[in-house]
């Protein structure tokens, strides 16, 4: 049985070969909320892919040997905390300090002092997030200690930070820091939430590209495996931080092209060759970033189970937009109300799209997407209704899938003429087929 008809092709084609496995779903895993107590999920979320691992010779870029347990614990930047001192935290994890909660199990808010990391007394020391495992969760103790193995060893200021742990008898908890503004997913899809401004959208995709680009170029490489809108958190002052590293993977090495590895991850944000492979590399993380993309250019989901046909996936919905030149700006959300710079939106939509290229040679590495992203802040918004603002798009055109500049785009004022084409790279517009 088909659970997901855009990856029918590709499923098919992974049978023929004799690469059998099933699609099963599993509880909702990762999901992050260490922010306000505002940001609980609003809707179902998408369903968790899960695929047995395939059997691949050649270079399947195994992982290098993992670190002990012991050496991974023993992280001179994070704490062993007493449960005891966490159970104080969060008022014994009382139900009105409840952040969030997912398959691997609740999110709690608490307080902690900022020397001793003690417990404090609501509203003293610092505010934390504390994630207590569900004994039973989908997320086990293998992506517990990924997580600690991770944030223990990588600091960014676009990862979100991790304090400490406790781990006693069966309880498995992880300490973060707070961040007050909760989930991107919240302010993007939940009714109440006040509509993210075309600047803030933009600095969202620039810090999480920053958050990207640095595990994809570290001297030993990390696969995030799990980005999406509910993984991506906000402090105070809307800047960004990846969070929930418990499926996150070290990237292939030497010679080696991929890692080979179980397929978990979000529907609707998973590269659709991992899904139907196995085979894992930071182009997979890109396609996810492009999906990012796209929701914060439309304000729709990855998947909305609501609507129906071409509507319900986004990167579906999204290509069809591009096929026409009247249809492009169509993308964007109605509740930016038309304050957005054209040229802006347009660069974002075609870089969103060549993000999601169905051939991932073809998709940008993570630093020449930050390098473009980083150039639209400084383009400026065109009131609605002006002349500009009227005028036809051409239709795009294919490049070289390696031609991604787009220095024509990247200007610090709209043109007084017509747009140059966008750059859609050659297999982009059968995206869904």
């Amino acid at each position: 049985m088909y659970m997901f008809d855009s990856l029918r092709q590709n499923v098919i084609v992974a049978r023929r070969v004799g690469l059998g496995f099933k699609l099963h779903f599993g509880e909702l895993g990762g999901q992050s909320a260490f922010g306000s107590q505002d940001t609980k999920r609003p809707d179902k979320p998408p369903p968790i892919l899960t695929i047995p691992p395939l059997s691949e010779r050649g270079r399947s870029g195994k992982i290098p040997s993992p670190r002990s347990e012991d050496e991974i614990l023993s992280s001179p930047h994070l704490k062993a905390l007493l449960f005891s001192e966490l159970k104080n935290a969060t008022r014994n994890f009382r139900p009105d300090s409840l952040l969030g909660e997912g398959g691997f199990g609740c999110v709690y808010k608490g307080w902690l002092d900022e020397q001793a990391l003690t417990a404090a007394k609501p509203g003293c020391g610092i505010a934390v997030a504390v994630k207590k495992l569900k004994p039973q969760g989908y997320q086990g103790h293998k992506e517990w200690l990924s997580e600690v193995d991770h944030l223990g060893q990588l600091h960014h200021p676009n990862l979100v930070k991790l304090i400490g742990y406790c781990l006693e008898d069966d309880n498995r908890l992880l300490v973060y820091e707070f961040m007050a503004r909760g989930s991107l997913e919240n302010h993007l899809f939940k009714r109440s939430a006040q509509p993210l401004p075309w600047e803030t959208r933009v600095k969202v995709a620039i810090d999480a590209a920053r958050g990207l680009s640095f595990l994809h170029n570290s001297e030993s490489q990390v696969i995030y495996r799990d980005l999406k809108a509910s993984n991506i958190l906000l402090d105070s002052e809307f800047n960004a931080k990846l969070s929930d590293f418990g499926l996150a993977k070290a990237g292939p090495t030497g010679d080696q092209t991929h890692v080979s590895t179980q397929v978990m991850g979000t529907h609707g944000y998973a590269a659709p060759e991992y899904v139907a492979t196995g085979r894992l590399t930071a182009k997979c993380d890109v396609y996810s970033f492009g999906v990012v993309l796209l929701e914060l250019l439309s304000g729709r989901r990855a998947v909305d189970k609501e609507k129906v046909g071409v509507e319900q996936k986004l990167v579906d919905w999204a290509k069809s937009h591009l096929d026409d030149k009247r249809k492009i700006f169509r993308l964007m959300d109605t509740k930016l109300g038309g304050q957005y710079p054209r040229k802006g939106a347009l660069i974002l939509a075609t870089l969103g799209m060549s993000c999601v290229n169905l051939d991932s040679r073809s998709r940008p590495p993570m630093n020449e997407v930050l390098r473009i992203l980083e150039k639209i802040p400084s383009l400026k918004c065109v009131s609605v209704g002006s002349p500009w603002d009227r005028q036809t798009l051409p239709s795009p055109v294919s490049k070289s899938p390696r031609q991604l500049d787009l220095p024509s785009l990247i200007t610090p004022n709209p043109p007084e003429s017509l747009l140059p084409s966008p750059m859609i790279p050659t297999g982009t517009m059968i995206i869904g087929r």
